[in-house]
């Protein structure tokens, strides 16, 4: 094997491997001794098939395989002997014009990960903000749940509905006097003022009595998630079993019992520490946040291109996910694609993080147990069907690029818990507001910092939005909709039903975790004339 490094600028090299025909042709008869004891033939006893004869049945396709397997061992040789790291898997191309009996020639083209001097860990200072939970707090807390978890008795049968009262009713909808789909119910309950249904629907049921028949006519959203009911009128026939009033909502052990609670004090105790866990994780955002914006100022290398370009191309394609849902889709498409630059210079950012946090934790031992490991991959299978865990958990087992994806979020925070506890910490009590403000005042820091390196001649675009939020971050949002155990309220009829909008991430500053390249499915073993290469 011959390597002549063909490029050689930044971060960039490229390499010619040439394979000398020689050494194909040995592999290939390494490989038919290997498998003729298997191969059957015709006239020959099991095992006893002729060499010669096994190549000219299978050759073609041993060529194949073993032109694949001999550049891959080759690529492997390179980067053993020149050290090279690549950034992500290289490309590699096999000479077009490469056939049986002539050497290989074999293009091999990378990134390589920059050199990184072990930053220094000692001396970073950063800022806790602390948010006491408050008994006031909690008792409004409690308080929400238990509107939220009503009870309702039977009212007067002369008592009017009102915005608060429960009404049980059949329904039937129609359009054009054609009763559609979904669009029937029977003792469906409904709090009126709750905007469960379609607007205009539980307005009109207001001052009717048990026993009434109303017609209601309403007409449908156009974002309403049925396509054939957008913007339809329609009317709904409804007949009112019985109207209910709610009760008082006494906060007492019946009430903790009926969520599955041994008592009041248990409830307390519950709420008490999902709130207490809810701004531990604001404070945990706010303190990374600080961290990452102080590492950041500190280091500016180079960083490879490819890498940039898989964290850009996520953050663009949330980008326009987000701008699809505006209410003027193609002015917020604009807006974004005015600032591109600048969500380069974010995904560089990140990129540059992401490979110095990495430094940091190699340099100091960081590392991720198998238990852990194993948890990681055990969480991340639930996302399968039953079926088709097992089979994931199978090729995490055997793809070493896939675990390290797997792997990267998990080690980055062990790397930042690591660098929280080596920090001078100074704590400050503070409200949530204070601490939400903190928070939001730091988004913008990311975006600040890449607009700083824009060059001079180009001019600020006039409104600045916060960078996209990747979905493996959320782990260090607090979760602000969590809940204690509240009993879900029961799922209502389609038709009736208003279509809740998706909630758009917010930005954040992660770092971004070095990505596994795409595995490529193994090359056919057929016969093909000229054997190709992997590429990536």
């Amino acid at each position: 094997m011959k390597i002549t490094e063909t490029t050689n600028e930044g971060l960039k090299r490229a390499y010619r491997i040439t394979i000398p025909a020689s050494e194909i042709d040995d592999r290939i008869k390494a490989e038919v001794k290997r498998i003729a004891p298997q191969v059957q033939m015709p006239g020959f006893r099991p095992g006893k098939v002729p060499a010669n004869l096994v190549r000219k049945m299978h050759g073609e396709q041993l060529h194949a395989q073993v032109v694949n397997d001999t550049i891959q061992s080759s690529v492997d040789d390179l980067m053993k002997e020149k050290g090279l790291r690549p950034a992500m898997q290289p490309a590699i191309q096999l000479n077009d014009d490469y056939e049986e009996g002539k050497d290989a020639e074999v293009d091999v083209t990378l990134e390589i990960l920059p050199e990184i001097d072990a930053p220094d860990t000692d001396g970073i200072k950063l800022e806790r903000m602390v948010v006491p939970v408050e008994d006031s707090a909690i008792e409004e807390t409690l308080q929400r749940i238990a509107d939220q978890n009503k009870t309702f008795k039977d009212a007067a049968k002369s008592h009017k509905a009102a915005d608060g009262d429960q009404v049980i009713i059949d329904f039937v909808g129609s359009i054009d006097g054609t009763e559609f789909a979904g669009g029937k119910a029977e003792d469906a309950p409904l709090v009126i003022g709750s905007g469960t249904f379609i607007p205009g629907f539980e307005d009109q049921l207001k001052g009717v009595k048990a026993g009434d028949e109303k017609t209601v006519k309403v007409t449908f959203p156009d974002d309403y998630q049925a396509e054939d009911l957008k913007g339809q009128d329609a009317e709904f026939a409804v007949t009112v079993k019985a109207v209910k009033t709610p009760e008082d909502s006494k906060i007492d052990d019946d009430f903790a019992k009926s969520l599955g609670l041994e008592s009041a004090d248990k409830l307390r105790e519950l709420v008490k520490a999902q709130m207490e866990q809810e701004t531990a994780g604001l404070t945990r955002t706010q303190m990374k946040r600080q961290l990452l914006d102080t590492l950041a100022s500190g280091h500016d290398f180079a960083v490879p291109e490819q890498m940039v370009d898989a964290e850009f191309e996520q953050i663009w394609d949330q980008l326009r996910q987000e701008a699809a849902r505006d209410e003027n889709p193609e002015d917020a498409l604009k807006e974004i694609e005015a600032e591109r630059d600048d969500y380069r210079r974010i995904a560089e950012r990140r990129v540059r993080l992401g490979l110095l946090l990495s430094e940091i934790g190699q340099a100091n031992n960081v590392q991720i147990s198998n238990q852990e490991m194993s948890m990681l991959v055990q969480q991340a299978a639930q996302q399968y069907r039953a079926e088709d865990r097992e089979r994931f958990m199978q090729f995490i087992q055997n793809d070493p690029m896939a675990a390290a994806q797997l792997r990267a979020p998990l080690y980055e925070d062990k790397v930042v818990d690591f660098l929280f506890d080596k920090a001078e910490i100074e704590e400050r009590e503070v409200t949530r507001e204070e601490l939400e403000a903190a928070i939001e005042a730091d988004e913008s820091t990311e975006a600040e910092a890449a607009k700083a390196k824009k060059p001079a001649a180009k001019k600020a675009p006039a409104k600045k939005k916060p960078a996209a939020k990747k979905a493996s971050e959320s782990k260090d949002d607090a979760k602000a909709d969590d809940k204690p155990a509240a009993k879900k309220a029961p799922a209502k009829k389609a038709p009736a039903k208003k279509a809740a909008a998706k909630k758009a991430d917010d930005a954040d500053s992660k770092p971004a975790a070095k990505k596994a390249p795409a595995k490529k499915a193994p090359a056919k073993k057929a016969a093909a004339k000229k054997p190709a290469a992997k590429k990536d």
